[in-house]
């Protein structure tokens, strides 16, 4: 049993033990695009858990009982303007439910581009998703999933990061050459992104998510790299979209440039519009008619092929 092995095991026993099992994506330590510093990572928890600064990204592995898993499975990106992650809001909570439904869930821990330990910060996120998407396909059949039925999803900031992985599933800016896992595809089977930054356009986008990700003076080909309405071709994913129409945080524009270059490319995409909701909603309890928008995306995904 090689050393990466032997680590990989000795992470999933301890988190067991713990309780909720988790994986680190870099159990070696060698965490590509990073260097040694002082910071460390922080929870506050008020009404919602929130992290920062986070140095060693994980998956948090939600299993659904034998007797009702589907073999779909979802990795969910909560979101938080790349500077912080609503953990169980736009995370854990959600990962419960679709374990209700039969369905396996991976609660992505992703670096965040604000922190002083990333060398060049607008690949980290995407970094994690791509390895955290391996790591959950490489281990598909130990969690009775199927290979070809993993799905990502994200709220807000979140949207954007997987949407990045949607676009941009075979990017490879900064090669980690050690990875073990690097010849598994990270492409989604499909996508579903709930109030999401998509467009770095500056009509239309979350200055914060942009900023902290691509920086305030980012040049027009980054902006338009990570303006994901301008990556989507005809191997995108199929998407299910959720935005609100009086959101004043992330417009409504966001989800309609990705939904129309979606049709342009003909790839399937759903996307349900809201007049009220606002924004960071999560599951949207006592949001009245918005309260259901869940139950349309898990009957979406029971649909899917």
């Amino acid at each position: 049993m090689n050393y990466l092995m032997k680590v990989f095991l000795l992470v999933l026993v301890f988190s067991q033990m713990q309780g909720q099992k988790k994986l680190l994506l870099w159990p070696d330590g060698h965490i590509p695009n990073q260097k040694k510093s002082d910071e460390k990572e922080k929870v506050f928890e008020t009404d919602i858990i929130r992290i920062t600064n986070v140095q060693n990204p994980s998956i948090e592995i939600y299993l659904p009982s034998k007797s009702i898993r589907t073999g779909k499975a979802v990795m969910i990106c909560p979101g938080g303007g790349y500077g912080v992650l609503a953990y169980d809001w736009e995370g854990t909570d959600f990962a419960k439910l679709l374990n209700a439904k039969g369905i396996a869930a991976f609660v992505l821990k992703y670096r965040l581009p604000i922190s002083s330990s990333i060398i060049d910060p607008k690949w980290a996120p995407l970094q994690d998703a791509q390895q955290a998407l391996r790591l959950i396909r490489s281990n598909a059949k130990k969690w009775n999933i199927n290979p070809n039925q993993i799905g990502i999803m994200g709220f807000s900031a979140g949207g954007h990061l997987a949407s990045t992985l949607g676009t941009h599933y075979n990017e490879k800016e900064i090669i980690n050459s050690n990875n073990p896992l690097e010849n598994i595809s990270a492409r989604p089977d499909f996508m579903a992104l709930i109030y999401p930054v998509i467009t770095f356009d500056k009509r239309y986008y979350h200055g914060g998510s942009k900023n902290n990700l691509i920086g305030k003076d980012a040049p027009d080909d980054i902006i338009n790299k990570f303006s994901n309405n301008l990556q989507v071709n005809s191997n995108t994913p199929p998407t299910f979209l959720v935005h609100s129409a009086d959101d004043e945080a992330v417009p409504i524009e966001n989800s309609l440039l990705f939904y129309k270059a979606l049709l342009r490319n003909n790839v399937s995409a759903e996307m349900h519009l809201y007049p009220k909701g606002g924004h960071g909603y999560g599951l949207a309890r006592r949001k009245g008619s918005l309260e259901n928008w869940p139950n349309i995306l898990l009957n979406w995904i029971r649909e899917l092929n």
